[in-house]
Parts: C-alpha cells; sequence; structure tokens
C-alpha cells in the first residue's frame, strides 16, 4: 500500500515509448533544408505515412525527433543520423518503406534499427569537399601551401565573443587531396559532436581569404560520422 502512495498519479497515463534510429540521406535540393526545417519536414512526413510517433509527457507534448548533429545547409550527406519514439512497435524494414514511400526529393531513409550507441560516442565526421576556382587556377599547388601553413588561422563566430581568430589546424586531418576532372578533390576529418565541432565550411572559407582565390564550384558531402576511436557510429 505505501508503495503505491509513492507512486506518480499520472503513471496509469504514461504511453509506453519504442526507439527506433533512421540513416537517412539528404541530397540535390534538399541539402537546401534548414536544420529547423528539417525538424517540420520529418514532422509532416510521419504524420503523412500514419507512424504512431511518440510525444513528450510533459505539459507541452511535442513530437521526439533528435538530431544528434547537424549538417550546414547546401551540404550533402548519406549518414545523417535522426532518433525517433514509436507508441508501438513496428518492424525495421516496415518502417522505413513507409517513411520512404513519402519522402520528398533528395531524402531516403537508407537504414532503420534500434539504437545501441549514446550521441555523446560521436567525435568526429569525414568529408568530402570537390572544387574548382573562378578564375581557372589549378586549385591544389594553392591548397596544398594553405594546408603547409604553420598555423591555419580561420574567422569564427563566438556566441560570448563575436567573431574570434581560431587555428583550426590540429583539428584537420587530410584523408586525401587529388583530382577528379576539373576538380581539386579533398577527404578530410574534422572535429563533430558535444566536446568540438568544426565546421567544413570554416576550413574552405579560410582557403578563399587565404588565396585570395573564390570557388566557380563546391559540392561538400558529409561521407562518415565516427566516434572518437574512429569507429563507424552506424
Amino acid at each position: 500500500m505505501a508503495a503505491n502512495i509513492n507512486k506518480p498519479k499520472n503513471m496509469a497515463l504514461r504511453v509506453e515509448r519504442f526507439d527506433y534510429r533512421m540513416v537517412f540521406s539528404k541530397k540535390g535540393r534538399a541539402r537546401f533544408i534548414s536544420h529547423l526545417d528539417l525538424m517540420r519536414t520529418f514532422s509532416r512526413i510521419f504524420k503523412r505515412a500514419r507512424i504512431p510517433v511518440w510525444y513528450t509527457q510533459g505539459f507541452n507534448p511535442r513530437l521526439y525527433i533528435m538530431f544528434p548533429l547537424a549538417l550546414a545547409l547546401g551540404t550533402e550527406s548519406d549518414v545523417e543520423i535522426m532518433d525517433i519514439s514509436l507508441t508501438e512497435p513496428l518492424d525495421d524494414n516496415v518502417l522505413m518503406e513507409r517513411v520512404n514511400a513519402v519522402m520528398p526529393e533528395g531524402m531516403h531513409i537508407n537504414k532503420v534499427y534500434k539504437p545501441q550507441m549514446n550521441h555523446k560516442e560521436i567525435a568526429f565526421s569525414e568529408y568530402e569537399i570537390r572544387f574548382c576556382l573562378i578564375s581557372g587556377n589549378d586549385p591544389l599547388p594553392l591548397f596544398e601551401q594553405y594546408l603547409s601553413q604553420e598555423s591555419i588561422t580561420v574567422k569564427k563566430h563566438s556566441k560570448k565573443k563575436g567573431m574570434v581568430d581560431v587555428d583550426i589546424k590540429p583539428d584537420v586531418t587530410v584523408l586525401s587531396l587529388d583530382r577528379e576532372g576539373e576538380l581539386a578533390r579533398l577527404c578530410v576529418r574534422l572535429p563533430s559532436g558535444n566536446d568540438k565541432t568544426v565546421n567544413s565550411s570554416l576550413l574552405m572559407d579560410g582557403f578563399k581569404a587565404f588565396s585570395g582565390e573564390d570557388y566557380r564550384l563546391i559540392y561538400t558531402t558529409r561521407t562518415k560520422i565516427l566516434t572518437k576511436d574512429l569507429e563507424s557510429f552506424m
């Protein structure tokens, strides 16, 4: 009897939740959907697909969707991660098919599974960046000069201090730098996660400031999300 008295009065009203993790692509025109609009987009998608989504149990219930990493506007990806909860269990493949049936152009669910790893384990992202210059100059030797500096100082916005100078060279791991037709192709690993994040645009904006050049074309794709041990977060 005493045990029942200590239980919250609304225990019987609480809705059971079933957690899922989705890996999705964001390509083509969809790369211009902002992080905030992505929340609205998936809210509508789940409604159209009649997915039994779980709502938070507070005074202002809201759909539970969680993106552990934001993706810069204009950047493509095959490895974006989203967590949702449902009020009833669904087979992973059934859930993926129902959501993909109503996804907008450029977006696609690639994998659905039960979460095993915590978001806090995310430490790095890898990117493929292909670019060429308006001037027609060869970008490879210029970019090699840029990377060979003792420090790579870029302008970064800080919430408390405004624009500040930051040396990102210790955070940049270049995996490869070569050519793909007329484009230079850079594969790079940068910090991502709760402890530290370096946006790929910081690296590329720094190159513009260093070289005095501007891009005629630039395509950035996030290719991997990794833990601190460089294991895939998938």
